[in-house]
C-alpha cells in the first residue's frame, strides 16, 4: 500500500506551508535585520506558496506536478542564493538564483500548458 504522505500531492502542499512560514519569517527577518536581498526572497516565496498549495489540491496532470516540482527547486535555488548572499557574503554557486528564476518561469509556463491537455476522467 502506498504511502499517503509520499504522494507528490502532498509533498507540495507541505512545500507550500513550508514557504509560506518562511516567507512571513523573511519578512520579519527583513523588517528588523535588514539585507539587501532578504525582502525579495520573501516576497517570492509568499508569491509562489499558493501555487504551491494549488498544484498540491488540484492534482492534475503530469504537467501540473512538473510545475510543483520547478516551483520547489527554483525557490530553494532563488530564494537559497540570495539568502545566502545576505547572511553568508557569498553566493550560493555561480548562477545559482538565475537557474532558480528560469526554473520558476519554466513553472508558470507548465502550468498554462498544464490547462491546454484533456482532464483524466
Amino acid at each position: 500500500m502506498p504511502d499517503p504522505v509520499a504522494s507528490p500531492k502532498r509533498r507540495f502542499v507541505f512545500a507550500a506551508g513550508v514557504a509560506g512560514a518562511a516567507g512571513v519569517g523573511l519578512s520579519a527577518a527583513q523588517s528588523h535585520l535588514g539585507g539587501a536581498f532578504t525582502g525579495t526572497a520573501a516576497t517570492m516565496l509568499l508569491v509562489h506558496a499558493p501555487a504551491l498549495l494549488a498544484a498540491g489540491l488540484v492534482g492534475g496532470n503530469g504537467l501540473l506536478r512538473l510545475a510543483g516540482v520547478l516551483w520547489t527547486v527554483g525557490l530553494v535555488l532563488f530564494c537559497g542564493d540570495l539568502l545566502t548572499r545576505d547572511f553568508l557574503g557569498h553566493s550560493l554557486f555561480p548562477f545559482a538564483a538565475p537557474t532558480g528564476g528560469t526554473l520558476l518561469i519554466m513553472a508558470w509556463l507548465a502550468l498554462a500548458c498544464s490547462a491546454l491537455l484533456k482532464p483524466k476522467p
